[in-house]
């Protein structure tokens, strides 16, 4: 007969060896479940308790439907009262069909959702696991089920058993489900034998686990504190931590005393293991001071080498009368260049690689056009390009040219790498770069990879702006080098003038406290708000009533919300949950650790990945969601992707960005928290890019003892790098 009832549950009791309770039951339902450590909350039903029983615990993967023996205690919560605390449990197969219903249907295998389930189970009642393990093509009698998803539901159930056989290895050891299905898919049937041999591996191998996780592991599995294994997977995390904060390199001093902080282990030791990484190429030593990991070491030599090969080579463009083509080319435009703008258009066609620069209002985007004209009055063949994909789309729309992210003008082809490199470089004769303050040094290195040496390079940007998210510091130390030509722009257009936005970013820029009298006809606003709750509040009001009325503005395309932090009552986390829910209440959703991703969503990739061709800083929304087939599908500029729902932390909520993902867009309405819970981040060129970001209207959201802090503090943060040096000596790399 079809029950939920006694196949399923047995009574609870003492478990005399272990000397803990225990309690055999079925799963209902899963209230809670953390996926970063696998703290959940779930409803279970036994046999003598009329109603559901809460079990809390850590748990691997465990699904509606399962049936499983916890061990543990109870207790009573003062808020959530009587509960069966489990310290471990196991786990075997449901026996009933409401049971395997519920199993099957909870998700736990992409293909079946709850419809399917029911007609499996249905067919195959108590056989129905028996004929997925072992005669899946009898799914096929089921009507609806054909051979792609018989092939999918096979494959799923195949990895989800072995899954519960890495995460029954794993428990204990803090690894969430997600980790353990990526780290299945890493190593697949070798994934015990990795982790016990080498788990420092999990590091570098799989996104999201980071060394902390990896020596928690490690320690569990008896790995001693002071071996050479832990002692050198330390020390390359501590150098990736470096990286993180946009240094190339770490002085060996800092990392020593670092790597001694994080691993309470000797100096000596770790002495030991930079000799030993050193010999083993991990890491490369300058001088026996500056560490670099290999990468970043070739990268800044590598740009260094590149930029000065390409101004020895004469590309062949001095012999035309460049004053009658910028004469010529003013006239094409209906403008009359001033000395300035004639310069950099002299300089453009004469020198082989250049530099311009200049902030918001001074005519960067008029003198990238007036290039491009010339050139293509020359007769020379131009590429634009710029490192994301929002500022390549504003290169297209400003120029009315093709311009590409530089990923995809280098062809970029998982797992081969860029197609465009120095073996087959790009076919043309100028390459014009935007937004150059993003590139980091292993981006710009591989770009100029791909570059002839007769090729003319002009980067284009504002080195005032934030360096980029990644190590190096590319673009100013370019410039600060003194060995490339650089125009610099520093007159603020007349019709620029009529903006409070441009205005007040050139005083912040020159350290000046910004306009905030909210003046009639202005686009740069100021809202008053000293409790971080009510900066919250307000935020929400102005972004889903007060400016789309005002402006006639979509909540969730025109708006953007960009905050110092992420973290706070005012950072980007909160206000993404609280944004979430004012401006997106849909019911439809796929939950991911502790996030819910709601059909519709306004999300951002976090990680470049190379496979899907989205990348670090890219936003979408949420076009799709399957459930089923546990796939989401999320729509970046015209172009579907699908997610599996494992690869979900790889994106995050995007209503609200840090400043510093906002780099290289720009939006039509930006609202910005400024406050002093943010201190630690409030700098001059934070606060500069931030209004900088705004194209029709900025509204800070704040104090302004918070504004003047940003404004004061003009001490950026130093990046380690060598390439202005390098390119100074113009010595031999």
């Amino acid at each position: 007969m079809d029950s939920s009832d006694s196949g399923d549950g047995w009574d609870s009791g003492d478990d005399g060896d272990s000397g803990m309770e225990k309690l055999n039951a079925v799963v209902e339902r899963i209230t809670y479940a953390n996926e970063d450590n696998g703290f959940s909350v779930i409803k279970v039903k036994s046999r003598g308790y009329s109603d559901l029983v809460t079990v809390v615990g850590k748990f691997a993967a465990i699904n509606a439907g399962a049936v499983a023996e916890f061990f543990g205690e109870w207790a009573v919560d003062a808020k959530y009262g009587k509960q069966f605390l489990a310290t471990k449990y196991n786990e075997t197969m449901p026996a009933t069909i409401s049971g395997l219903e519920k199993y099957l249907g909870s998700g736990l295998i992409k293909g079946v959702g709850p419809v399917n389930a029911r007609r499996i189970v249905r067919h195959f009642r108590e056989d129905t696991l028996r004929v997925i393990e072992e005669q899946p093509k009898r799914l096929l009698e089921i009507s609806g089920i054909g051979e792609k998803r018989v092939e999918m539901i096979t494959t799923a159930w195949k990895e989800h058993m072995e899954i519960k056989n890495l995460m029954l290895f794993l428990q204990g050891h803090g690894v969430s489900t997600t980790h353990a299905i990526k780290i299945f898919k890493e190593y697949g049937d070798k994934s015990i034998e990795v982790v016990e041999e080498n788990p420092y591996r999990l590091a570098d191998d799989i996104w999201g686990i980071g060394f902390r996780t990896a020596d928690r592991i490690a320690q569990k599995l008896g790995v001693g504190t002071e071996s050479a294994l832990r002692c050198r997977a330390g020390l390359v995390y501590m150098l990736g931590e470096f990286a993180g904060d946009g240094h190339c390199y770490a002085k060996k001093d800092d990392l020593i005393r670092q790597t001694v902080e994080i691993l309470d282990i000797s100096e000596s030791l770790i002495c030991e293991c930079i000799v030993d990484l050193i010999s083993e190429k991990r890491i490369i030593s300058v001088e026996d001071e500056y560490m670099y990991m290999p990468a970043f070491y070739h990268s800044e030599r590598g740009i260094a080498r590149r930029i000065l090969d390409i101004m020895a080579t004469d590309a062949g463009f001095r012999e035309f009368d460049v004053e009658g083509i910028i004469k010529r080319t003013g006239a094409d435009m209906g403008i009359e260049f001033d000395d300035v703008q004639k310069e950099a258009v002299r300089a453009a066609i004469s020198s082989e690689f250049m530099v311009l620069t200049g902030g918001p209002g001074t005519g960067k985007t008029t003198v990238t056009r007036a290039i491009i004209n010339a050139f293509e009055r020359i007769g020379a063949k131009v590429f634009l390009a710029a490192p994301t994909g929002r500022a390549a789309k504003r290169m297209a729309e400003t120029t009315k040219r093709e311009a590409k992210t530089i990923h995809r003008l280098l062809e970029m082809k998982p797992p081969d790498g860029y197609k465009r490199n120095a073996d087959n470089p790009l076919n043309c004769d100028v390459l014009i770069v935007d937004e150059a303050s993003m590139l980091d040094a292993i981006l710009a290195y591989n770009l100029l990879k791909a570059v002839k040496n007769i090729t003319k390079v002009i980067f284009v940007g504002d080195v005032d702006q934030l360096p980029s998210v990644g190590p190096g510091n590319v673009l100013k130390d370019i410039i600060s080098s003194g060995a490339v030509c650089t125009i610099e722009l520093k007159k603020i257009f007349r019709q620029a003038m009529n903006s409070d936005i441009i205005k007040n970013a050139h005083k912040v820029n020159r350290s000046e406290f910004p306009n905030l009298n909210n003046k009639t006809n202005t686009d740069f606003f100021f809202v008053e708000a000293v409790e971080f709750a009510d900066v919250a509040q307000k935020i929400i009001e102005l972004c889903k009533t007060r400016l789309p009325k005002f402006y006639n503005a979509d909540p969730v395309e025109d708006i953007q919300v960009l905050c110092p932090m992420n973290k706070g009552d005012a950072g980007a986390i909160n206000l993404n949950a609280a944004l979430q829910s004012a401006l997106n209440p849909r019911t439809e959703y796929v939950s991911y650790g502790n996030s819910k991703f709601r059909l519709g969503d306004k999300v951002m990739q976090v990680k470049n990945n190379y496979d899907k061709n989205v990348f670090n800083g890219d936003i979408g929304r949420i076009a799709s969601i399957n459930l089923e087939d546990r796939v989401v599908t999320i729509r970046f500029d015209g172009t579907d992707v699908e997610y599996d729902t494992t690869e979900l932390d790889e994106v995050v909520l995007a209503y609200a960005i840090t400043i510093h993902k906002s780099q290289g867009s720009e939006y039509k309405i930006v609202v910005a928290p400024i406050t002093t819970q943010h201190y630690m981040m409030l700098q001059k060129n934070l606060l500069y890019t931030c209004i900088t970001r705004a194209k029709s209207a900025l509204v800070i959201v704040g104090t302004k003892k918070a504004i003047a802090m940003a404004v004061n503090n003009k001490k950026a943060a130093t990046r380690n790098t060598m390439l202005a040096e390098l390119l100074r000596q113009r010595c031999e790399v």
